[in-house]
């Protein structure tokens, strides 16, 4: 009589706790790239990717981005989205989602040309790495002073020009730390 009444038993612990150890797929983006769309009509695609940049076509319904501080909703399909604003010249463009595990964003720039939109996603070690040489530089060797103020100067005048400020710029190293841990 026992055996049967633990079979029982199991019987109904796995009918109720089996579905809820499986895990449904969640609706969620972490991970993004940007490209110009397929039709090349000077828009961005945003793809919602895994970790390994992998599509999750599974990805549907509208999602809160900010793109150079602009929140806006995009309506994903198939795990892909297309901006409302046409790119009109090369230029920055810091891309951010927060969802329930927190922000992600990513500093791209937008190259743009007859033949479309190049788009090149900056690291934030770059970020760090440039500004860290030529301090060296200029400790190193006290005549390249000038040079590396001029350098500096124009390095800021592009930044500024192309829509890179001083909050995107900081905000972009954050987000790359916080992808570290």
């Amino acid at each position: 009589m026992y055996k049967s009444s633990y079979k029982l038993l199991l019987l109904v612990l796995a009918i109720v706790f089996i579905p809820l150890l499986s895990q449904a797929q969640k609706n969620e983006i972490n991970h993004f790239i940007v490209k110009e769309t397929l039709v090349k009509n000077g828009k961005l695609a945003i793809i919602a990717t895994d970790s390994l940049e992998n599509p999750l076509d599974y990805i549907n319904g509208t999602f809160q981005f900010t793109v150079n501080g602009f929140t806006s909703g995009l309506e994903f399909s198939d795990g892909v989205a297309t901006t409302k604003n046409e790119v009109e010249h090369s230029t920055f463009a810091f891309i951010k989602h927060v969802n329930t595990s927190g922000s992600h964003g990513q500093l791209y720039y937008l190259n743009k040309t007859e033949s479309g939109i190049d788009v090149f996603q900056i690291s934030w070690i770059w970020l760090i790495l440039v500004p860290v040489v030529l301090i060296l530089l200029v400790m190193m060797f006290r005549k390249l002073l000038t040079v590396a103020i001029i350098v500096f100067l124009i390095f800021l005048y592009f930044n500024y020009r192309q829509g890179l400020d001083l909050s995107t710029f900081f905000e972009t190293i954050v987000h790359g730390i916080q992808n570290l841990f």
